[in-house]
């Protein structure tokens, strides 16, 4: 399980300096997560993988996210601005129903996981959620979404791994789930040796959604 959203606010807003600026901000992306059940799923469909490619830097499954709007390094002060917006989107939409499916890689490096489903709803809900963000005052670099889990990176010195592994999930069809939270999250990248790690800032449920993401 991961820690209440308090704790995990408690813990990126706290300290966080930019040592380029002196300024103290955190990195931070809006995302949804899937349920356990269909990670445990897509988890044991990577266990070949797991197995064949152990050298590849693999995320751990409680930070498989799709992401929606990536908005960078943040002032912590800017990131309370984006809590009411945001849980005004989510309480105004049902959950989406979507699908994971198929493996793929960029730059036959980074393996990847795709989105099947409702993915209308999902460009939509992106569009509010980047729409909600501006009207914040939040400038952030707009990129088309192009909906995936991200699930390893290969080292530079290896360009034949996430390809590899992208071929062994062409094949993957996982079953529907409701994604029933949007989520507001932030990482530790750039700030230390550590492997990456995301946690929850603060995360909404859906209009009728129910806890199906505990572990998310």
């Amino acid at each position: 399980m991961t820690e209440p959203p308090e704790h995990g606010t408690k813990a990126l807003l706290r300290n966080q300096v930019n040592e380029r600026t002196g300024a103290a901000t955190v990195r931070v992306f809006i995302a949804l997560a899937p349920p356990d059940e269909a990670k445990d799923e897509l988890e044991r469909e990577l266990r070949p993988a797991y197995a064949a490619y152990p050298d590849m830097r693999w995320n751990r499954i409680q930070d498989w996210h799709i992401t929606l709007a990536f908005l960078g390094e943040l002032p912590v002060a800017a990131v309370p601005l984006l809590r009411a917006p945001l849980a005004d989107l989510a309480a105004a939409r049902e959950p989406l129903r979507l699908a994971l499916r198929g493996g793929g890689q960029f730059d036959d490096r980074v393996l990847w996981t795709g989105i099947d489903g409702d993915t209308e709803g999902l460009h939509l809900l992106a569009t509010e959620v980047r729409t909600a963000v501006r009207e914040c005052g939040i400038a952030f670099e707009e990129r088309p979404l192009r909906p995936h889990l991200t699930l390893a990176r290969a080292r530079r010195s290896d360009p034949t791994s996430a390809v590899a592994a992208a071929a062994g999930l062409a094949a993957f069809t996982g079953r529907p789930w409701p994604a029933t939270r949007l989520h507001l999250v932030g990482s530790n990248f750039g700030r230390g040796p550590e492997p990456i790690r995301y946690r929850d800032i603060d995360a909404w449920r859906f209009a009728d959604g129910t806890d199906g993401e505990a572990g998310s």
